[in-house]
């Protein structure tokens, strides 16, 4: 209860730290008596609130697909972006960009490339999950399929021209600021479709802590979890990727941080506590990129690298331990 009301703390803080000054009237006027002749209305309703959403949306998201693949998987190292669900929807910004069409230039064009190539590679990985029994083959199916994508990104890129070369490396540089207003509706249906279907797995998510031969005991259906989970990830990763870029870190750190926090194997509770620590987590960062906004401009990417970056160092040494 005290990390929800932290996140409406945050979220408040947020609203509040970009470098113009908005009063609170502002921000009501901004979303009940919206006067799209006033500045600081406009600010609000188009700038503030799609970022805080998107901040909310993206930090929840990929800590709880962070923590499904970590459970999943049994390692602490595992997290959203293991998959190659991100590299692909980067490899399909990249191959867009270099079409030269113009819808495909166009931020909705980015968009829709993007959610295509993580929802691809997503049903690639699903696909391979049906004929391998491993979580460990999985695994390394998914990091070699990563790799590769990863490899022919960086072939476009060194063939492209400067001008696709700048747009495509401000993509992947992760962006809060790039969602409209109009699109938050369904951003957030999408989003609370994806987290509403891990409170199905809760049971699932208990039984794999023992082991898969354990869980399969108990009569749990190893395969049928493992299509959910994957599905799952991939459209919450595919989401958030799509509209904010690759944002690293946040779904491998906050699940681990979470577990140190709460000291349970309750998923129940595990995937509350990550919704709300990675909205909170992402919060914090974003505030610190417009509170540096006046002095240097930041990717989000660069705060949640410099902030997970270390975390995950110290969860490697603590399991060498």
């Amino acid at each position: 209860m005290i990390c929800f009301f932290a996140i409406i703390l945050f979220a408040f803080l947020h609203l509040f730290s970009g470098t113009i000054q908005i009063s609170f009237s502002d921000f009501i006027n901004g979303l009940f008596k919206y006067d799209s002749e006033n500045v600081n209305q406009i600010i609000v309703r188009n700038f503030r609130l799609p970022r805080m959403m998107m901040a909310i949306v993206s930090g929840a998201g990929l800590s709880v697909a962070g923590l499904l693949m970590q459970n999943l998987f049994n390692n602490p190292l595992a997290g959203p972006n293991i998959l190659g669900i991100s590299t692909g929807s980067s490899l399909f910004v990249a191959f867009s960009i270099m079409s030269g069409i113009p819808f495909f230039v166009s931020d909705i064009g980015i968009i829709a490339s993007a959610l295509i190539g993580a929802m691809l590679f997503g049903l690639i990985i699903l696909a391979f999950s049906l004929f391998t029994k491993s979580h460990s083959s999985l695994l390394l199916i998914g990091i070699m399929i990563g790799s590769f994508s990863g490899a022919l990104v960086s072939i476009l890129q060194s063939v492209s021209d400067a001008q696709e070369l700048k747009i495509f490396t401000i993509w992947a540089m992760g962006s809060l600021q790039q969602v409209e207003f109009g699109q938050l509706f369904l951003i957030q249906t999408i989003f609370i479709i994806g987290v509403g279907l891990t409170f199905l797995l809760i049971r699932a998510m208990n039984a794999l802590v023992l082991g898969s031969n354990q869980a399969s005991l108990l009569g749990i259906n190893i395969r049928m979890v493992r299509i959910l989970v994957i599905g799952i990830t991939s459209i919450l990763t595919g989401l958030i990727t799509a509209f904010c870029g690759p944002i690293a870190f946040v779904g491998l750190a906050v699940p681990n941080l979470v577990k140190i926090i709460f000291k349970t194997q309750n998923h129940k509770v595990l995937i509350l506590g990550s919704i709300a620590i990675g909205a909170i987590f992402m919060l914090i960062c974003d505030i610190f990129v417009q509170l540096l906004d006046k002095y240097i401009h930041l990717p989000i990417n660069a705060i949640t690298s410099m902030l997970g970056a270390p975390f995950i160092v110290f969860i490697i040494l603590k399991k060498l331990k």
